[in-house]
């Protein structure tokens, strides 16, 4: 990136969007690897090229330990750890905490999404998804209001 676009990225006084940074590490949690595929391939689409995977809440923890990650795209229904469970855990962890986190679940009840929000995501996806609605969100969480 040049000097001018990296200054021009920046957010005004006055409320404007930050460009997102397609360089950022993203890491993907879903235990299923076929849903894994999908985000990955449409981040890709969207020109993210650092993306990583978990299985699990508990290995998506263990994987930000070792690493920082800009944005976290987890599934809400996981065994042993839920997507809800590590969203907790890394609003908790004062190293973790102001972590971008996008919730993807199959399930839109209202009581799910206000879990989500209290808990501190930044944004919710309901399966099923495309490129375009992905990247409308991931927008959204990099916004500066």
């Amino acid at each position: 990136m040049i000097a001018a676009e990296r200054h021009m990225s920046r957010p005004s006084f006055g409320g404007s969007a930050m460009a997102v940074d397609h360089s950022m590490s993203i890491l993907v949690v879903d235990d299923y690897s076929t849903m894994i595929r999908i985000i990955r391939n449409l981040l890709r689409q969207l020109g993210f090229q650092d993306v990583d995977d978990a299985t699990d809440g508990a290995a998506a923890l263990k994987r930000m330990r070792e690493k920082k990650y800009g944005l976290i795209i987890s599934d809400w229904n996981m065994a042993p750890m839920t997507g809800y469970d590590l969203l907790k855990e890394i609003r908790a962890d004062t190293a973790l905490r102001t972590t971008p986190f996008i919730m993807v679940t199959a399930e839109s009840k209202t009581e799910n999404v206000i879990a989500a929000k209290k808990a501190g995501v930044n944004n919710y996806i309901v399966k099923p998804f495309n490129a375009q609605t992905l990247k409308s969100k991931i927008d959204a969480v990099f916004t500066v209001n």
